[in-house]
């Protein structure tokens, strides 16, 4: 039969968030089998316990923290005029191009506005003619010493004042054409548009606030707060590895526990830290086709912190843990980050040596154990 003895060994359990990682000296205890049965009378049958061997694996060092999602462009919409609602085009929560056609003010008072402007421009035009044909019939006149030169200069500076007045009435106008343009109220970008406050029939006016927002979906921001330990280590592993990619790769697990499909990558490190928490905030952008994301939302952000590497990992029911700290029943070793349901050891244990993850409160030290030997999946 398998038999327990002690084998004391020094491993180290680092926190999933680095930033709070932690260490402990535990005791460690070895396995060693043997094919006889306990047979002797009155002798309790060795307790059963199931073994799995620690396996070489593909990981990568991470780190976990809380994010928040924000829109990349997010637009309140407003009225640049006053006027009644006549149409609003669009569908509360639908999706949204730039251009496209949200709102319509009444627009007679400002068509008629438009055709006032161009007939005052037209008068403008018209005076203006008159005023430099009077111009050039005084200068004639000047030279067979007809009209004084008092006259003649008057003329010019009518003609100037007529050519400032055919500037002013174009310009309002361009003025006019404008407000008339403002009575179509458009999508500045692409995105979804949310409750309108507004109703047709309601009187609207810059004052009014809001009629609706437009947030765009796809690609959106992830925000978090770094320790300053953490961005310290970043660039610390920047500066030793100047190949190395400058965005930090991040995943996020949406508020269900389900994985997100689509991996980020960081593009922003504040210029300075927040001194209410001490943190320096990081932004991301991920990429978010089938709009599962939704802005304003609370998600668990996880970071690459390096390279994938080759190490030992065993189940984290391998792990356990009393006053001493913790412990497992394997060979002197020391463990490093959690990798979903396993440990990745960092030191001490040597791939295929077993280590006991069921019936671990059954045994002691120097015990008779039946093994139960369970592939790793």
């Amino acid at each position: 039969m398998p038999k327990a003895r002690p084998y004391r060994g020094v491993i180290s359990v680092p926190a999933r968030n680095s930033s709070l990682a932690f260490r402990a000296a535990l005791c460690a205890l070895s396995l060693m089998a043997c094919s006889e049965a306990a047979t002797a009378q009155g002798v309790s049958p060795p307790p059963a316990v199931t073994v799995t061997p620690a396996v070489t694996r593909q990981v990568t060092e991470t780190g976990d923290f809380i994010g928040r999602l924000t829109a990349i462009d997010k637009v309140d919409i407003v009225a640049r005029v006053a006027g009644f609602i006549e149409e609003r085009n669009f569908t509360e929560g639908q999706q949204v191009k730039k251009g496209d056609l949200l709102f319509k003010i009444e627009q007679a008072t400002y068509k008629a506005a438009v055709e006032q402007q161009r007939a005052n421009l037209a008068k403008a035009q018209a005076t203006a003619l008159n005023t430099k044909l009077q111009l050039e019939r005084g200068r004639e006149l000047v030279r067979n010493n007809n009209i004084p030169q008092s006259t003649l200069d008057q003329r010019a500076a009518d003609e100037g004042a007529a050519q400032a007045a055919v500037l002013e009435a174009q310009a309002q106008l361009d003025q006019a054409d404008i407000n008339l343009g403002y009575t179509e109220i458009r999508s500045p970008i692409d995105g979804r548009i949310g409750l309108a406050t507004f109703t047709v029939g309601n009187l609207v006016q810059p004052s009014s606030g809001r009629l609706a927002t437009v947030v765009s979906q796809d690609p959106i921001y992830v925000l978090f707060q770094a320790s300053e330990r953490d961005v310290l280590d970043y660039k610390r592993k920047l500066g030793q590895s100047p190949e190395m990619n400058q965005h930090v790769t991040v995943h996020i697990k949406l508020p269900n526990g389900s994985v997100y499909p689509h991996a980020g990558e960081t593009n922003f490190l504040d210029v300075q830290v927040d001194p209410g928490t001490d943190t320096v905030t990081v932004r991301a952008q991920v990429p978010n086709p089938e709009r599962l994301l939704i802005p304003g939302g609370i998600v668990n952000v996880t970071t690459e912190r390096g390279a994938p590497r080759s190490v030992l990992v065993i189940p984290q029911s391998a792990i356990q843990l009393n006053q001493a700290g913790l412990y497992v029943l394997v060979v002197d070793a020391a463990t490093g980050a959690e990798q979903g349901r396993d440990i990745a050891v960092t030191g001490g244990l040597k791939e295929g040596e077993l280590v006991i993850v069921e019936g671990i409160q059954k045994v002691r030290p120097g015990q008779v154990v039946a093994a139960n030997l369970v592939r790793p999946n």
